[in-house]
């Protein structure tokens, strides 16, 4: 921090969603509240997200139902009536987020540099974190603590998890470390893979190393749809709980396993926060933007293929942060590729090595 700045004493974050996003959050709040332990931190959440994360200590949060439309900012207005921050960290790009930032009043407004600003998000700030050519999106939410003055060194990012939540994982994986699970669906659905794919891939796990393989995700009709679709192809019995979890318990799920495959989606980014190996399927996004931080060695990506093939561009001539959410773009990922990651990975976790403590929390590294 410079020297004629003093330490704050109020913050105000508005970070509303994705939930992949709003986990990479976490960090910044911790070395935010490492730093200044005395300093008021207000979070202004989305609904969904502040499940996952609402339990975080000494954070006060406003929660904003986007389904309440003008209701909900009505009712924000009226929760920020009379308040005044000294920081306002606009942590999204979003029209809506900068609209919701009206709301709130502060000294100094922080967001994003030019190069990532999007829907006009400059009108709505004063101040811009330092530009970081190609960095992860993870690490760019971070760079506002750092922008602030705060030590971002090994920061704990994983989101609480209650005991609640353990308990329902125990039930589901007696043998900790041992189960693969399958988060299978984004809420993109460009970003999904195929039912046959995953089938393929889950009857290997079960046949060749003979884990457990457990799919889970929310309770929407298209993910429902996607694990039945899974459970027809398969040749192996295999578990699934989609819908029936919640966010919480997924954490504790995610915690108790072995490693998870998923696409481009929040669960990714759950489990690299929880040091768990991610096996990430990527080719409508690009993982070095949007990966699992901490395993995108394990990743399959294919997004470079996609842009030369879907564009006939190479991938360093699209605008960072590009998706290519395309007909026929996934299935440039096959079972072959994924089976090929999971074999790293699983063969340095063998079954003989399971414990009942669970892996280590991923620190968060320097922006």
């Amino acid at each position: 921090m410079p020297p004629d700045r003093k330490p704050p004493r109020s913050i105000c974050l508005l970070r509303l969603s994705a939930l992949g996003d709003v986990c990479h959050c976490v960090a910044l709040v911790r070395s935010l509240q490492a730093a200044w332990p005395d300093c008021r931190i207000t979070w202004i959440i989305g609904k969904l997200e502040h499940q996952l994360v609402g339990d975080l200590p000494d954070v006060e949060f406003i929660v904003v139902d986007k389904k309440q439309g003008r209701t909900g900012l009505a009712a924000l207005r009226r929760q920020l009536a009379g308040r005044r921050f000294e920081v306002l960290l606009l942590a999204q790009v979003s029209l809506r987020a900068g609209l919701v930032s009206m709301l709130i009043r502060a000294e100094r407004r922080v967001g994003f540099d030019r190069a990532r600003s999007r829907e006009g998000h400059g009108l709505f700030i004063n101040e811009r974190i330092p530009a970081r050519p190609d960095q992860h999106q993870a690490l760019a939410l971070l760079s506002f603590a750092s922008h602030l003055g705060a030590a971002v060194d090994n920061v704990d990012r994983a989101p609480p998890i209650p005991a609640a939540a353990r308990e329902f994982a125990r039930k589901h994986q007696p043998d900790p470390n041992r189960a693969v699970l399958i988060s299978p669906a984004s809420s993109h659905s460009g970003r999904n893979w195929n039912a046959q794919a995953y089938a393929q891939v889950a009857d290997w796990i079960v046949q060749e190393t003979a884990r457990p393989v457990i799919l889970i995700g929310g309770p929407s009709k298209a993910e429902q749809a996607l694990g039945e679709a899974i459970m027809a192809r398969t040749l192996v019995p295999i578990v699934n709980l989609i819908g029936q979890d919640t966010l919480k318990q997924a954490l504790a799920m995610l915690e108790r396993s072995a490693c998870l495959i998923t696409p481009d989606a929040g669960p990714a980014h759950f489990a690299a926060a929880l040091g768990k190996p991610v096996v990430g399927l990527y080719a409508a996004t690009w993982s070095r933007r949007s990966g699992p931080l901490g395993s995108l060695e394990h990743c399959v990506d294919r997004f470079p293929e996609a842009a030369r093939q879907f564009l006939g561009k190479e991938p360093q001539q699209l605008r960072w942060g590009r998706r290519l959410e395309m007909p026929g773009v996934m299935d440039l990922i096959s079972p072959e590729m994924v089976i090929e990651r999971l074999g790293r990975v699983l063969g340095q976790d063998g079954p003989d090595n399971a414990s009942e403590a669970p892996n280590q929390p991923s620190a968060m590294p320097r922006p």
